[in-house]
């Protein structure tokens, strides 16, 4: 909530002049009961009609001044709650995408969409509401019952003793409240990731025919979110009925006694309608309070939420310089790693590569080859051990310096709903020759230069308009058009037949040879003509060496060559390679 605060305090003034306008327009909403009461019992007994007219003008300015006031007073909590949310989300979105891939799996995707959704739409409204029933809702309670005294001290007492109840009852259900809004934030988070994940296998549920386990699935977690906000409003649904019933039966109390002092002399018909009057503005006044509650907290839940992403310390902390002389570009020393902190994904990992050379990983699923990949872009920091590149420790290298030395493509990267050049350029204003020749080189002119429009051809989100190979084409585009220091190609070319495959790296040999690649494959063929092969097996060097060297000395590597390439092995998958 403090961090909240901290948006809120540039606008203070802003906020001081809004609620300088709610105050003003709420007193005069107090003065028109009190203007009613004196025109029936001074001026109306007078039968003076210019007196009349001139109090009931009175009333009418006292009306539009509230009117003008309240609106613009509105108006004004809607820009501070408006510019502090739009900061809020800004600074939000700016953090999850500088945290760590760590905190990102601790937060879990589906939850920082809600935290930016979700949370920062209860964040707006607490502030929106804040400024305008906050200021405007004690002033009618304090007022009305400031001026009731003034006008009968008896029934105000009256009045009055049904506060400390009310209050107690607020307080309590606000409580409560502010934690099952949590729980039900949670469940949403839930809901969130199931629906993503809907989104996202549609096409593998259709054809799976699973379409009635998802929407049981779904129905599920629907069912646990209205059950948890039904127990949250449910919660909150206490304070107004219980409020309701002290104050009608404060109101029954006043009218009895009121009834009993205007028999007996001691107050007039005036009065009584005007206390009654500000009884009802009183209660309207304490159902506003308890609104605000409600709503504060919701926001207070959200607030604790947001903060809980923008207070995550910063994971990937800058070291100090650490430089060692040595002519390998890239190296790990005794690199070790695991992702839970238990046991290792990765064990004692070491190798070293040239600059301009070419490293090829190769291993079954799950072998830690992605990993390693990871560990060298810094997405996670080793648990032990020390990459280097050029000799310097990759934790001394600032982040968007070190980073911007790769040019990369994933296996299943994603396609923005834009044109090719843009997809290919990815807000990096690239020249219109750098895409093509990234294009040329991943082996997608042939499909580009067949549509119509060519590179301004826009693709659907998701590239769902391409097959799986012209989609890895754009994405190994993209990752060559900024004639990247080094190119990593994460099992990139899974979905390209053999012969795109081999001419892919033709082209790369060809016209990229001063940069050092990094080829992730379970195809032999992928990485036969690699400077140095690493076969991983269970998180471990299992093999290192040339593709003839493998074959003579890693068992695995072997084995997987013949069953991949036959007869083409003996020559480094060559005949493959051209058939």
């Amino acid at each position: 909530m403090r961090r909240v605060f901290g948006y809120i305090r540039p606008k203070l003034r802003r906020i001081a002049a809004g609620l300088a306008v709610k105050t003003a327009g709420t007193v005069m909403d107090l003065f028109i009961p009190w203007i009613l009461a004196y025109m029936i019992d001074n001026v109306v007994p007078r039968r003076s009609m210019p007196l009349i007219f001139v109090w009931g003008a009175v009333m009418v300015i006292c009306s539009v001044l509230a009117l003008a006031g309240n609106v613009i007073a509105n108006r004004m909590a809607s820009s501070v709650a408006r510019d502090a949310t739009k900061e809020i989300r800004h600074d939000l979105f700016s953090k999850i995408t500088y945290l760590s891939c760590r905190q990102t799996d601790g937060f879990t995707l589906p939850s920082l969409i809600s935290r930016l959704s979700t949370d920062t739409y209860n964040i707006h409204q607490m502030i929106g509401m804040s400024q305008r029933l906050g200021v405007r809702a004690p002033i009618l309670l304090l007022g009305g019952i400031a001026v009731t005294m003034t006008l009968e001290p008896v029934l105000t007492l009256v009045m009055l003793a049904t506060i400390p109840p009310l209050a107690f009852i607020v307080w309590t259900v606000a409580r409560k409240g502010t934690r099952l809004y949590a729980q039900l934030q949670k469940k949403i988070d839930r809901m969130v990731r199931i629906v993503r994940e809907n989104a996202a296998g549609i096409r593998v549920i259709k054809t799976l025919s699973k379409t009635e386990y998802e929407k049981e699935r779904f129905e599920e977690v629907n069912r646990e979110v209205a059950d948890a906000e039904n127990k949250a409003k449910s919660n909150m649904a206490i304070s107004n009925p219980a409020m309701n019933l002290f104050l009608n039966i404060g109101l029954t109390a006043v009218i009895l006694v009121g009834a009993f002092r205007v028999n007996a002399g001691v107050s007039q018909t005036g009065k009584i309608i005007a206390f009654m009057t500000y009884f009802t503005i009183i209660l309207n006044a304490l159902l506003s309070i308890n609104r605000i509650f409600t709503i504060v907290s919701q926001g207070y839940a959200s607030a604790e939420r947001i903060a809980g992403v923008l207070d995550a310390p910063e994971e990937c902390e800058i070291l100090p310089p650490d430089h060692v002389e040595t002519d390998d570009y890239i190296s790990f020393e005794n690199v070790s790693f695991s992702y839970n902190g238990g046991s290792d994904q990765l064990r004692n990992i070491s190798f070293s590569l040239k600059k301009g050379q070419t490293l090829g990983i190769i291993g079954p699923t799950g072998c830690g080859k992605t990993t390693l990949i990871q560990l060298l872009l810094r997405f996670y920091d080793a648990g032990s051990g020390v990459i280097r590149i050029e000799g310097d420790d990759i934790r001394s290298i600032p982040l968007d310096k070190l980073r911007g030395r790769f040019g990369i493509a994933f296996q299943n990267d994603f396609i923005l709903a834009d044109s090719i050049e843009e997809n290919v350029s990815f807000g990096r204003e690239l020249e219109e020759k750098a895409v093509l020749a990234g294009l040329s080189g991943a082996q997608a002119s042939g499909f580009v230069d067949q549509l119509d429009d060519g590179i301004r051809h826009r693709l659907a989100a998701r590239g769902t308009n391409l097959s799986g190979g012209q989609r890895q084409r754009i994405l190994i585009s993209r990752a060559l058009a900024a004639d990247p220091e080094i190119l990593i190609l994460d099992d990139a070319s899974s979905a390209l037949d053999y012969r795109t495959d081999a001419a892919l790296r033709r082209a790369v040999n060809e016209n990229y040879s001063g940069t050092t690649t990094i080829i992730v494959a379970q195809r032999v063929s992928s990485v036969s003509r690699a400077d140095l092969i690493i076969v991983m097996d269970s998180g471990e060097v299992a093999g290192l060496g040339t593709h003839e060297e493998l074959l003579e000395t890693c068992e695995e590597y072997r084995l997987t060559a013949e069953s991949q390439m036959g007869a083409g092995m003996e020559n480094g998958g060559v005949q493959v390679e051209q058939s």
